[in-house]
């Protein structure tokens, strides 16, 4: 394996920590080991802490147009339309996804009816992963939310595409806590090193091959009556 095989790849790590920048937070210890490893592998890696930035809630593209002063998000999906690798992270709160982490899925979907140059939705030709970190139980649930909300949108989600840390069940340290045993946890640092290939090798497949192929998929012509082959089912007496 070498680096020349996923140079020139782009990801965006959302982390949806309810902590402000310069606090501490464990999901972005969870992050910076899935950086790491895609950067040694030649991966161009952004993570935005988004509880830093002035995004206003909502579901369309730009919030300013529906009453907000201010909106970040524009500018910083642009930055998503040119990743090759989406990956939502966050803590996990009363067993579900912060409201941070929330807020960003709102957000994404408020562009899903945009299209990519081929004409179909914008999310097309994206891979998708969840980071999840937290000292109580909940990862698989957050995930499965995480994930679904990445493929309804247009991402494709590769084989193991989740990885997460929560420590024993019940209220106990956190990942980055001294003696938490989580930046050691065999089968964290698995799922993560797992998670962080399949990415990489799904988002070079698809840069390779110029994304999914445009046929069935393109939202204009369907729009314009074309079919694709698709047959309406007879009505049955």
């Amino acid at each position: 394996m070498t680096t020349e095989q996923f140079s020139g790849l782009k990801a965006v790590i959302f982390n949806g920590t309810l902590t402000r920048s310069p606090g501490v937070s464990h999901t972005d210890g969870l992050i910076g080991a899935a950086r790491a490893l895609m950067e040694r592998n030649g991966v161009e890696v952004e993570v935005i802490r988004t509880v830093d930035h002035r995004i206003a809630p909502g579901v369309y593209p730009d919030m300013t147009e529906h009453g907000w002063e201010t909106d970040e998000w524009p500018g910083i999906f642009d930055r998503v339309k040119a990743a090759n690798i989406l990956i939502l992270a966050g803590p996990i709160w009363l067993g579900d996804n912060s409201s941070e982490t929330k807020k960003i899925v709102e957000r994404l979907y408020s562009n899903s009816a945009d299209v990519n140059d081929a004409g179909q939705y914008v999310y097309y030709g994206k891979v998708g992963g969840a980071l999840i970190t937290g000292n109580e139980d909940g990862v698989k649930h957050c995930t499965m939310n995480l994930l679904y909300s990445l493929q309804h949108i247009g991402c494709v989600i590769p084989p193991q595409a989740d990885a997460g840390w929560i420590g024993e069940v019940g209220p106990g340290p956190s990942y980055l806590d001294p003696g938490s045993g989580g930046p050691e946890n065999d089968f964290t640092n698995r799922n993560l090193t797992f998670m962080t290939y399949n990415l990489m090798h799904m988002a070079a497949m698809l840069r390779d091959q110029g994304g999914i192929p445009a046929y069935g998929n393109v939202p204009q012509k369907w729009r314009d009556g074309e079919r694709f082959g698709f047959v309406p089912p007879q009505p049955q007496d």
